[in-house]
C-alpha cells in the first residue's frame, strides 16, 4: 500500500490522502477545482470540471497510471442542470468511458460545483 502525493493537485484538506495505491489500483480522493498553484478555483461549470479532470490526472500521473487505465468514477454536482456541460469536458478526459456515478448533492467544500474521483488499474 503506498500513500499517493502530489504538488500538481491539491494538498488534502482534512485528515485523508490525495489518494493511495493498492494490490495494483490507484484510488484518487475526491478532487475539487482548486487550481494546485494558486488555492482558487477557476468561475463556472466548464472552467471547474476541467481543473477536476486536470487535478484527478495529476494524481493519476503521481501513481504511474492514466485517464486511460480509469475504470470507476464517482461525480459530486452542486446542480444538476450542469449536467450536459460536466459531460462535454468530462469526456475529453475520461475517454475510455469508464463506469460512472454522477449525482447531484448539496453542497461541496470551498462552494464548488463538480468533484470527482477515480479508481484505476495501474
Amino acid at each position: 500500500m503506498k500513500v499517493l502525493e502530489t504538488k500538481n493537485a491539491p494538498g488534502a484538506i482534512g485528515p485523508y490522502s490525495q489518494g493511495f495505491e493498492v494490490n495494483g489500483f490507484v484510488f484518487t480522493s475526491g478532487q475539487i477545482p482548486v487550481d494546485p498553484a494558486t488555492g482558487e478555483a477557476p468561475e463556472g461549470i466548464a472552467a471547474q470540471a476541467e481543473q477536476s479532470c486536470k487535478n484527478v490526472g495529476a494524481i493519476l500521473e503521481a501513481a504511474g497510471a492514466g485517464f486511460d487505465k480509469v475504470f470507476k468514477t464517482t461525480c459530486f454536482l452542486a446542480d444538476m442542470g450542469d449536467f450536459a456541460a460536466f459531460n462535454e469536458v468530462y469526456a475529453k478526459y475520461f475517454t475510455s468511458k469508464p463506469a460512472r456515478s454522477c449525482v447531484a448533492v448539496k453542497a461541496l467544500p470551498k462552494g464548488v460545483l463538480c468533484e470527482i474521483e477515480a479508481i484505476a488499474a495501474k
